[in-house]
């Protein structure tokens, strides 16, 4: 049993059906104007409707959280520590688990003191704070040596509906952060992982994708595919 392993989680999560796809930035561009008419744009988005997010990944000594990706594991785990717009407001630990086409994300909001330290492969006190995911973490950092990894970064446009808590995202300028794990540093030199026409497209939902959203992301073309920006971009730099 590797350290990515779920099953390994005591607490139930809810499971939300996750599919990603490549399209074009013109298909981008049409798609958001058809959700546009019918969904909202996320809250958090500036005045053109978008949000930059950089995530630092985690991965143990063994790199099971690639490795498993790569060799088509179905049953996996990410640990992320997540900001955005290059601001220290908000940051969030996540860990995000991966069964087939379904996920599940749990979520702790943290300080900056405590991202701080814990990029620095400090895990001590974790397993006394009142948050499973912040004790699940400490597990992981000592007995399997997860640390910092990659850095990346991409700019997000997100279009939600109600129905289905369904969720359609269109995530562009994929960057890897160059070996830095300097994650308040908005200047750490960064290199496009994807070509600049790339869009990935992100569907998230509960149980149904509604039949009313269906006809809109079908109107463009889309290769379907089993997309990891986390491996992208730690691929990319391995073959730097």
């Amino acid at each position: 049993m590797t350290a990515n392993n779920p099953s390994r989680q005591a607490p139930a999560e809810t499971l939300r059906h996750e599919l990603k796809y490549h399209i074009s930035l013109g298909s981008a561009g049409i798609l958001s104007s058809l959700l546009g008419n019918t969904l909202s744009i996320d809250e958090n988005a500036d005045q053109n409707g978008e949000y930059k997010i950089r995530s630092l990944y985690f991965d143990d000594a063994l790199n099971s959280a690639m490795s498993d990706k790569i060799d088509g594991v179905k049953a996996r785990h990410k640990y992320r520590i997540r900001i955005y717009n290059d601001s220290d407001r908000v940051i969030r630990l996540e860990r995000k688990s991966k069964l087939g086409d379904y996920i599940s994300k749990v979520s702790a909001p943290i300080t900056r003191n405590l991202a701080e330290q814990i990029i620095a492969g400090d895990a001590y006190g974790l397993e006394r704070l009142d948050h499973p995911l912040l004790q699940d973490l400490y597990r992981q950092m000592t007995l399997h040596l997860l640390r910092p990894a990659v850095i990346v970064d991409y700019v997000r446009k997100a279009f939600v509906h109600p129905a289905e808590n369904t969720r359609v995202t269109l995530d562009q300028r994929l960057r890897t952060g160059l070996f830095s794990l300097d994650l308040f540093n908005p200047k750490i030199p960064t290199i496009p992982c994807l070509h600049e026409e790339t869009v990935v497209l992100e569907i998230k939902y509960d149980r149904r994708f509604p039949a009313f959203i269906r006809p809109m992301v079908s109107s463009v073309p889309a290769l379907r595919s089993a997309i990891s920006k986390y491996t992208i971009c730690r691929r990319f730099e391995f073959n730097l």
